[in-house]
């Protein structure tokens, strides 16, 4: 009886023995499982599910402006041209400035911006060349100066008396045509406008 119970405590002890080494490799294995799962998530970064930055995003902006080339041009009208352009651009697809452009006294560097307008003077202009914005060419006539017939806009020559907006714009498409006027006489082409009319205009206009 005294060697089978000291045969039962041995074996009791080396249960719990081995009980005691398994929490303990369970314990290490678990502890450095979970700092190296830590460690990787903070060296990631930010948050693979979170949503892209809003501040990312490429802000829309047009490609193009649109502006009004007028005065002493082959081809006065609207033109749409790449962002970034210079006046000398806009002139240049409005056929190039004519022999009677001022074109010294125009900032052919200048950027040209969304609705302003190209005003190239021809010899004679009281003014000097000038980018205006929207409208700024609809203004009634000079008081100290006559209206350039061959730089004129449509909206300008409408301001003259006895010449409307349909009148206006057949001028301008007569020396678009024809090339630049000559002698005020010339208006007699211009269907509506008879020998009185232009009695009446001149001193008002110039050729």
């Amino acid at each position: 009886m005294p060697s089978f119970a000291v045969s039962r405590r041995h074996a009791v002890g080396l249960v719990v023995t081995v009980l005691v080494i398994v929490v303990l490799v369970t314990h290490l294995l678990g502890s450095k499982s979970g700092p190296r799962s830590v460690t990787v998530e903070a060296a990631s970064g930010a948050d693979p599910t979170a949503p892209p930055s809003k501040g990312a995003l490429p802000a829309a902006t047009s490609a193009f402006v649109v502006v009004d080339v007028a005065g002493a041009v082959r081809r006065p009208g609207v033109y749409r041209l790449r962002q970034g352009a210079r006046i000398t651009d806009a002139i240049a697809r409005a056929g190039g400035a004519t022999s009677r452009a001022q074109i010294v006294s125009v900032d052919l560097a200048a950027p040209l911006a969304d609705g302003e307008q190209v005003l190239v003077p021809s010899a004679g202009d009281s003014g000097s060349g000038a980018v205006a914005g929207v409208g700024a060419a609809a203004g009634g006539p000079s008081t100290s100066a006559p209206i350039d017939l061959n730089t004129a806009t449509a909206e300008q020559l409408d301001t003259l008396p006895g010449v409307g907006p349909v009148t206006a714009q057949k001028i301008v498409e007569y020396r678009q045509t024809h090339g630049p006027f000559t002698s005020v006489d010339q208006l007699d082409a211009i269907p509506g406008i008879g020998a009185a009319r232009i009695a009446d205009l001149k001193g008002l206009v110039v050729p």
